[in-house]
Parts: structure tokens; C-alpha cells; sequence
């Protein structure tokens, strides 16, 4: 395993270009099985999660062309599914969360599609119900073999469109049932559903395709099954999660950064969130503007009581910066709370923190409680492991943030979500060793 070997405590300067965005890539790309025609995507993130799933799609025989660095032009026009019952198929499966999102489109084009029990970060409970009951509904069959980890779906008729309510409102779930209700006979309507940016982006890309899909960016879609879709052009959005790490960032180590074309009307409440933090930003134009602070105040409630940040649903906190928020408060002036509430074991990474220093109190595995240094105290830096892409940037942002050499072991959990942050990040100043 590879590791960060990271000398803490400079002050970084200048612009950063935020990648593509990973959450969107991975039901972008499973889009491309939806049509037999080509589909060019550009701004595709060079990160591992992202390559693994071309991998997938290669291997399942889609036609691969890298025109440039981002730029991909995919054909499905020879789908090869006995692969679905290969070993190699498995092994890259299993490795793999997103390849959860194959489901709807092979469901819709082919009738039948083959799951390894998917893999992932480690952070809690992550069921399928969300997938598996809206596929159910439009008329999927699934067997789960136990002996062989592996859920075996069919549609041996026409998916049939329908009514449904979903019991949470699943982004890679929505995502599922809109790309299997799109080819589907009838009218589909989905209530409760996913609203992000990257499901909105998602949608816009299937009407480009020749899809018939009402009420994008609410909760309530509707769905005119159509019987075939072409190719189409699109672009992804940059990582909101990459931009938030970088205003925690530059929060964090008192660095003047500007995040360029951060396409800041998709961000949601991301800048408001850290700007209770006590961090500082302009908008100029795209780019978002971070000068150096000295200190940063995290904001209380109107009665002077003690913030809380939450995850939530879109509009909400996203759950990915959960993370980032906790670290980035460490060393602010003033307590709050972070509730993370969608998955049981994202916080268990303080503990690496208050190693370094940190003052964190975790009430439960949902909730900790931070008092910030303001800058008083500075973190030291330790040897410590990444348990997931989220829990290790955050990780690394202490890192840099702290006195002396910090080494971070397994990024490659980072490396699946952040593309060659390492020398992004030098490039501005930091001092990142790969090892």
C-alpha cells in the first residue's frame, strides 16, 4: 500500500482546478449502456473508482475511446453478457460500489444483468433495497445466491412502467429506476426522488438521448417510456465535494486559494456550511475566492446556543462533507456539534485526531463533538491510516495543517476519489511525499 508522507504546517497559495465529478461519473457512464449509438463525455475525473468502472464497461464489451486526458467517446453496440458470469466480473464488481449502477440500463436494454455483492467504503450499512424495490416494481425478478455472493436479475418481459414511492431518497437508487424506467413500456413515476445536482445532470443527459422525463430537480419525476435512445455530448459537473475539501482546506492551514469554475449555482448550501464555520469567500464570477484568516469563528444559533452540522438530503449538507466539516472546525474558535446521520461509522475516524490533538468529543457513532483550538494549539502530526476517501482527505488536511511530518497510510482509498491530489496540491505549496 502506498502512503503520504506530509510536512505540515505551509501556508499554500494560488488557484486549483477542481476535478469532474466522481458521484456523477459513475451513473454518467452506465448512461452509455442505454444506447447502441456513441456517447462523448468530457471532464471525466482520472481517479479509481472512475477507471475501474471503464474497466467494467470495456470488459462488457462497450468500445473505449480516450480522445484526451477527460474526453471519452463510448459505444455500446456489442454487449458480450456472458461476461456477467465470468470471475474477472466478480473480482471488479466486488471491488467496486458504483457498478451497482449497470443494473437499470442493462435491465432496460437487455433484460437481465448479474451483481456481485458490491464493495466500497467501509463506513456502515449501505443496503439495496432502494435499487432493488424500483427495479421490482418496473418488473424485475431478482435471486440472491448465497453460495456465490452474487444477485441474478431479470426482466424476461418489457420493464412496465409504474407508480412508486421510495423509501428514502437513494442518488444512485433514483438513478437506477429513472435509467430503467426511461426504456421501460408506460408511464413511470417516481416520488421521493433524489434531487442532487448530479441525478438533475443525470436526467438532462437521458432527454438529450431522446428520453421523456418531466420534473427535473424536484422530488416527483415522471417518466414516458420511450423505445429506443441515441447518442448525445455532455459534460460533468466539477466535484462538489473536491471544492468543499478545498474551502476546508484553505480555512484550515490560513491559506489564500482560488477554487476556479466551481459552477457555484450547483453547490447548494456547501459555501453557506463553511461560512458558519467562520470561513471567509468571494465569488468572482465561478471561481471562489478564499483569503488567508489568521482565525475563524464558528457562528451559533440566533440564541447564542452551540451550532450543529448535519447531513441531510439535497438540498441539504452532503454526507461526503461531513468529514471535512469536522476537521476543518478543529482548529476554529468556538464548539459545535457534527451529526452525521446517514452512516453509522463515518466519525470513527477522530480518534486519529484527537491523536494529533484535536479536541473531539464522540458522543456516539453518529455525533462528536469539536471544540476549536482557534489556532492556539497547533495539531502534531502522526502516523495514521485512511479508512475511506472521505475520512482520508480529512485526514490530510490535518496533516497539512500540523507541526512536523505526518505519514497517512492506504491512500489509495484517497486516490479513489481525488484525482493526483498529492501534486495538485504541491503545486500550490504543499509538501506531499507518494511513498
Amino acid at each position: 500500500m502506498a502512503c503520504f508522507e506530509v510536512i505540515g504546517g505551509n501556508k499554500l497559495q494560488g488557484e486549483i482546478i477542481p476535478q469532474g465529478a466522481k458521484n456523477e461519473a459513475l451513473q454518467i457512464l452506465c448512461a452509455v449502456l442505454l444506447t447502441s449509438e456513441p456517447v462523448t463525455i468530457s471532464n471525466v475525473p482520472d481517479i479509481r473508482d472512475v477507471n475501474k468502472l471503464i474497466e467494467i464497461l470495456a470488459d462488457l464489451g462497450v468500445k473505449v475511446d480516450k480522445k484526451d486526458a477527460s474526453t471519452y467517446t463510448f459505444i455500446a453496440d456489442d454487449i458480450n453478457l456472458d461476461y456477467l458470469k465470468t470471475d474477472q466480473y466478480a473480482a471488479q464488481g466486488r471491488a467496486l460500489r458504483g457498478s451497482v449502477m449497470i443494473m437499470g440500463p442493462m435491465l432496460a436494454r437487455f433484460g437481465v444483468c448479474a451483481l456481485p455483492k458490491p464493495g466500497g467504503d467501509k463506513i456502515g450499512r449501505r443496503p439495496m433495497d432502494t435499487h432493488f424495490n424500483g427495479l421490482k416494481k418496473l418488473g424485475a425478478t431478482f435471486n440472491y445466491d448465497s453460495q456465490d455472493s452474487f444477485f441474478h436479475i431479470t426482466a424476461p418481459n418489457k420493464l412496465k412502467g409504474t407508480y412508486m414511492l421510495l423509501d428514502e431518497a437513494s442518488v444512485t437508487g433514483t438513478a437506477n429506476i429513472v435509467m430503467g424506467a426511461v426504456l421501460a413500456e408506460g408511464t413511470t413515476t417516481i416520488y421521493n426522488a433524489a434531487c442532487e445536482p448530479y441525478l438533475q445532470q443525470l436526467c438532462r443527459m437521458l432527454v438529450r438521448m431522446g428520453a421523456i422525463i418531466s420534473g427535473i430537480g424536484s422530488n416527483l419525476l415522471v417518466i414516458e417510456g420511450v423505445e429506443k435512445l441515441g447518442g448525445t455530448e455532455h459534460r460533468m459537473l466539477p466535484d462538489m465535494i473536491e471544492i468543499g475539501s478545498f474551502i476546508g482546506l484553505a480555512g484550515m492551514t490560513g491559506s489564500e486559494i482560488t477554487i476556479k469554475d466551481a459552477q457555484i449555482q450547483e453547490l447548494g448550501i456547501i459555501p453557506d456550511t463553511f461560512r458558519r464555520l467562520g470561513i471567509q469567500m468571494e465569488f468572482r464570477g465561478d471561481d471562489i475566492y478564499i483569503p488567508a484568516q489568521d482565525s475563524y469563528e464558528i457562528d451559533t444559533y440566533i440564541d447564542g446556543s452551540i451550532l450543529t452540522i448535519a447531513d441531510a438530503i439535497w438540498p441539504g449538507f452532503t454526507p461526503d462533507l461531513i468529514s471535512v466539516a469536522l476537521v476543518t472546525a478543529t482548529q476554529a474558535k468556538g464548539t459545535v456539534l457534527i451529526h452525521q446521520k446517514m452512516f453509522e461509522s463515518r466519525l470513527f475516524f477522530v480518534d486519529k485526531l484527537i491523536d494529533m490533538g484535536a479536541q473531539i468529543i464522540l458522543c456516539d457513532p453518529h455525533r462528536a463533538t469539536v471544540i476549536g483550538h482557534n489556532r492556539k494549539i497547533s495539531l502534531r502530526g502522526i502516523n495514521m491510516t485512511s479508512p475511506d476517501i472521505r475520512a482520508g482527505v480529512a485526514l490530510l488536511i490535518a496533516a497539512l495543517s500540523a507541526e512536523g511530518k505526518s505519514v497517512i497510510e492506504n491512500v489509495e482509498q484517497i486516490d479513489r476519489g481525488y484525482q493526483y491530489i498529492d501534486k495538485r496540491l504541491n503545486a500550490i505549496g504543499a509538501d506531499i511525499r507518494r511513498k
